[in-house]
């Protein structure tokens, strides 16, 4: 699969993000028969349709990944702050989750945007 490889997400990190157990996703990749619902989650991860036509650029695809990361990431720090009695203002979350999003796209962990 091309926007697999493109992605270079493992099948291990690719089986954990689409729901769907490596065993499955090897038959997918082989064309072997697989679920219908097992083809939508792994599309719809993959930015792409049934067909494996591109529905979602592979930019805009690794934006919405990084978002997602760094949202779960500043929900962490937000929580733990909040533990503390010091719960950020939305113009601190923003800050950590732009910062978060960069980090992904372009700094040091560019290379774990598609880990699980």
């Amino acid at each position: 699969m091309a926007r697999k490889e493109q992605l270079g997400i493992t099948i291990e990190n690719l089986a954990k993000l689409s729901g769907v157990g490596v065993r499955t996703i090897n038959r997918l990749l082989k064309n072997e028969d697989v679920k219908l619902s097992t083809i939508e989650a792994v599309t719809n991860l993959l930015g792409l349709d049934f067909a494996g036509n591109e529905q979602i650029s592979l930019k805009e695809l690794e934006k919405q990944r990084a978002k997602e990361k760094a949202l779960y990431l500043a929900s962490i720090v937000q929580g733990t702050s909040a533990l503390e009695m010091q719960g950020l203002e939305d113009d601190g979350i923003k800050k950590i989750v732009s910062m978060y999003e960069n980090e992904f796209l372009y700094g040091n962990y560019k290379d774990t945007l598609w880990v699980a």
